[in-house]
């Protein structure tokens, strides 16, 4: 008996493409990996991301964890850093650094990985605002747990 015959030959699947392009296409006129990156410490940013996560309707970003766990990095659209001043945290630019789907600084990690644009989950920043609220009543949260003691 004859074997069948394909009617199209089989491809592997396609890689992610990378952050910055990812980004380029999400942030129109803005330089391909353009996102600024916020940081804060990792007690604070863990319970933001347990409240982005189970509260909030926009979406969570890709968030970076470094080696030892000390901080936690949320990525923000580009511009953040501009106005962005809240206690306990720092905004800063990444432009120019060849963000991709590995950890854009060396020992570092993705708590969150990015996913790519086409697979309509997620977003591929962090809105600050909706940012700025959790991690407010992160430090909140935790001020009244080391209260309670």
């Amino acid at each position: 008996m004859p074997q069948p015959v394909p009617l199209h030959t089989p491809q592997p699947a396609p890689q992610p493409a990378p952050l910055a392009a990812l980004l380029a296409d999400e942030h129109a006129g803005q330089p391909p990996g353009a996102c600024d990156l916020v940081t804060v410490g990792s007690r604070q940013g863990l319970e933001a991301v347990d409240i982005l996560r189970r509260g909030s309707a926009d979406p969570v970003g890709p968030v970076l964890h470094d080696g030892g766990g000390d901080t936690l990095g949320f990525l923000v659209p580009p511009g953040t850093a501009d106005g962005w001043d809240l206690p306990g945290s720092a905004c800063t630019q990444t432009v120019g650094r060849g963000l991709s789907l590995a950890p854009p600084v060396e020992g570092s990690g993705w708590l969150l990985p990015p996913e790519p644009a086409d697979t309509g989950e997620g977003d591929l920043v962090t809105d600050p605002t909706v940012l700025r609220a959790a991690l407010d009543e992160a430090a909140r949260l935790i001020e009244a747990a080391d209260n309670c003691r």
